[in-house]
C-alpha cells in the first residue's frame, strides 16, 4: 500500500497536485475534510491522518454535543485513512486531488462510528444472501451569484423550468460541470434546469452502493468547485425558500440476484422484487429519519411538491416517496429501479444507502407484502380516505422522526447501537437548536452547510 501511494503521490506531484483531500461526511450528510500535502499521501496510507472523535457528534451547526455517552467528553482521536482506488485529481481544483476516507480507531482497528464502513457491511450481508445492489444519485441544487445570500432576490437563472434559455446566462458553468464531471471519473445521465428557483438538477450513472456513496460525495466538492469558478454560490440545502420547491437528491436503487433484476417486472415489480419495495414502503418512515434527517427536511416533506409527504408507493407517480420506475421494449427489463424521494443533502450518503439495503433486503427475507399502487396524490384526500387507503403520513417533526427510527429495529440495527447513539444526539441537539427559531430563520441558517 505505501509503495502504491508513493507511486501515486510521485505521478501527482509532477502534474502539479500539492494536497489531498481526505473527505468524510458526518452524520448531517456535511462533507468534512483534512488535506495533506502530496508528500504526506503515503503516511497516511499507512498510518492515517490523526482528527477528534468528535466529528461523529458535531450537529449541523458545527456545534459539539455530549449527549452520547460513547462520545461524552473531549478526549479521543481516530485516524483518517484514504481509499487509493478512489483518489482522482481534481479538475476544477488542479493543485488538489480527493479521495475517500475511513475512519478507524487510533489504533488501526474498526470504528463503529465510520459511515463508510456501515455500508461496506450492508453491502457484504447483500453478497452473503446472493444479492447485488446498483445505485444512483440525482442531485438537485439552486444557483446564485457568489456574495449573494438569498437565491430568491437574486437567482442564478431566471427560468422558466426545465428551458433550455434558462441556462444560456450559466453556459460556462454547465461547460463546466461537464468537462470536470468526465474529467474527475463521474458520469452524468442528464443536467437540466429544474422546476425550482434557480435550480438545476443532474443525475449520477447507477453503480455499487459504496461508489455511490463516494461519487456524490465527489460530486459535491466538483460543483461547488465550477460554481466558484464562474462566480457563482450553489445552495444544496432541503429548502432555499418557504414557498419554493426544496432540493431533493433522489436515490435510485436496484437488486439482483444472479444477474437478473429482481425489479423486473409488467409494470410493477413481483415476487422478491415486490418484497423489497414492500421492505422499503414498511420501514419508510424509519428511512426518512436517516434520508431526511435534519430539520429543514421536514419542511420540505409537502403534499404537491414531489418531495413525499405520505407513506406510499406508485408507478411513476412523482408525488410518491417511494417511486417505482419500470423498465420497457425501449428500455429493456434491467432499467426497473426504485426511487426514493424522500432524501436530500443532509442525509449522510453512506449511512442513508446503508438503511435502504437493509430495510429492502428484510423484505425479501420475509416476503414482505406490497399494498396496491397508488396513482394519485393523497395529499388532495380527505384524512378518512387516507385512513381507509392505510396512507399515513411521514414524520413531519424531529420527535416523530426519532420515534420512528426506534421504532423499526432493522434500520436502527443497520447503523449499530454506538452510531445510532451518536446520530440521535446530533439530531436531539439540531432539534433543540431549532426549537426557538422560526421556519424562515431555519431555512436560512441551513442554506449553505451542505
Amino acid at each position: 500500500m505505501t509503495k502504491a501511494a508513493s507511486a501515486v503521490a510521485k505521478d501527482l506531484a509532477l502534474s502539479g497536485v500539492g494536497g489531498v483531500h481526505l473527505s468524510w461526511a458526518d452524520n448531517n450528510g456535511i462533507p468534512r475534510s483534512r488535506i495533506v500535502p502530496i508528500h504526506g499521501l503515503a503516511g497516511a496510507a499507512a498510518r492515517g491522518v490523526g482528527a477528534t472523535s468528535l466529528f461523529a457528534v458535531f450537529d449541523s451547526h458545527d456545534a459539539i454535543t455530549y449527549g452520547h455517552a460513547g462520545l461524552a467528553t473531549p478526549s479521543g482521536d481516530i485516524r483518517l485513512v484514504p481509499v487509493l482506488e478512489r483518489l482522482r485529481r481534481l479538475a476544477g481544483q488542479p493543485a488538489l486531488a480527493w479521495a475517500p476516507a475511513r475512519q478507524v480507531a487510533a489504533d488501526g482497528s474498526p470504528w463503529p462510528y465510520c459511515q463508510r464502513s456501515v455500508l461496506e457491511r450492508q453491502v457484504a450481508e447483500a453478497g452473503r444472501r446472493g444479492l447485488e445492489f446498483r445505485a444512483g444519485y440525482e442531485l438537485e441544487f439552486a444557483v446564485t451569484p457568489a456574495g449573494s445570500t438569498d437565491i430568491v432576490a437574486a437567482p442564478g437563472h431566471p427560468g422558466p423550468a426545465y428551458s433550455p434559455h434558462a441556462l444560456v446566462r450559466l453556459d460556462g458553468f454547465v461547460a463546466a460541470l461537464l468537462h470536470d464531471f468526465a474529467a474527475n471519473g463521474l458520469e452524468i445521465g442528464q443536467l437540466h434546469a429544474e422546476y425550482g428557483v434557480a435550480q438545476l438538477e443532474l443525475s449520477l450513472a447507477a453503480t455499487d452502493p459504496v461508489s455511490a456513496a463516494d461519487d456524490q460525495l465527489l460530486a459535491r466538492q466538483t460543483i461547488h468547485a465550477a460554481a466558484h469558478a464562474h462566480g457563482l454560490a450553489v445552495s444544496f440545502a432541503p429548502l432555499v425558500s418557504l414557498a419554493a420547491a426544496g432540493n431533493g437528491w433522489h436515490l435510485h436503487t436496484s437488486v439482483r440476484r444472479r444477474g437478473r433484476n429482481l425489479l423486473a417486472g409488467e409494470g410493477r415489480p413481483v415476487d422478491e422484487g415486490a418484497a423489497y419495495l414492500g421492505g422499503l414502503l414498511r420501514d419508510l418512515p424509519a428511512l426518512t429519519a436517516v434520508t431526511a434527517p435534519s430539520v429543514p427536511s421536514t419542511l420540505r416533506l409537502r403534499p404537491g411538491y414531489f418531495a413525499g409527504a405520505y407513506a406510499f408507493w406508485g408507478v411513476e407517480n412523482r408525488e410518491a416517496p417511494l417511486r417505482y420506475v419500470p423498465g420497457s421494449a425501449l428500455l429493456g427489463p434491467d432499467h426497473a429501479n426504485v426511487e426514493l424521494k424522500t432524501s436530500d443533502a443532509s442525509a449522510n450518503p453512506y449511512l442513508a444507502l446503508a438503511v435502504v439495503l437493509a430495510a429492502g433486503m428484510a423484505g425479501i427475507e420475509d416476503s414482505a407484502p406490497l399494498p396496491e399502487p397508488i396513482a394519485e396524490d393523497p395529499g388532495g384526500w380527505t384524512a378518512g380516505e387516507r385512513e381507509t387507503r392505510g396512507v399515513l403520513p411521514l414524520p413531519a417533526n424531529p420527535a416523530d422522526q426519532a420515534a420512528a427510527l426506534l421504532a423499526s429495529p432493522r434500520v436502527s440495527g443497520a447503523l449499530g447501537d454506538e452510531l445510532l447513539g451518536a446520530f440521535r444526539a446530533v439530531r436531539a441537539s439540531d432539534a433543540a437548536w431549532a426549537a426557538d427559531r422560526t421556519p424562515e430563520e431555519i431555512v436560512a441558517a441551513h442554506a449553505w452547510r451542505y
